[in-house]
């Protein structure tokens, strides 16, 4: 089992930052995919950002240039930058983590942090 916790939403006004933090706790390996997905109230969630398998990193078209996954595997956490925020990137953002463990994809999700973007 792999236990996740976002932390560092809020509310924040159209052009500001902000910084979320996903710190991942127990059996952590044979992690294929880590990432951020967001969603919208009454939209599908959706994928921000992520790195895959190899190592490089996707993002949505919407937040490229904005936004900056990064990930620090000695303290298992990732976290993801994001600047220049628009009302549209208010949503609830969830840290997603991927594992393979005897031949089966786990998928594992944050209880998520509410972001809003609005003056």
């Amino acid at each position: 089992q792999v236990q996740l916790v976002e932390s560092g939403g809020g509310l924040v006004q159209p052009g500001g930052s902000l910084r979320l933090s996903c710190a991942a706790s127990g059996n952590i390996f044979n992690i294929k995919t880590m990432g951020w997905y967001r969603q919208a109230a009454g939209k599908q969630r959706e994928m921000v950002a992520v790195y895959t398998p190899g190592g490089s990193t996707n993002y949505a078209d919407s937040v490229k240039g904005r936004f900056t996954i990064s990930r620090d595997n000695a303290k298992n956490t990732v976290h993801l930058q994001m600047n220049s925020l628009k009302p549209e990137d208010t949503a609830v953002y969830f840290c997603n983590y991927d594992q393979q463990r005897g031949g089966q994809l786990f998928v594992y999700w944050g209880q998520g942090t509410q972001v809003t973007v609005s003056s």
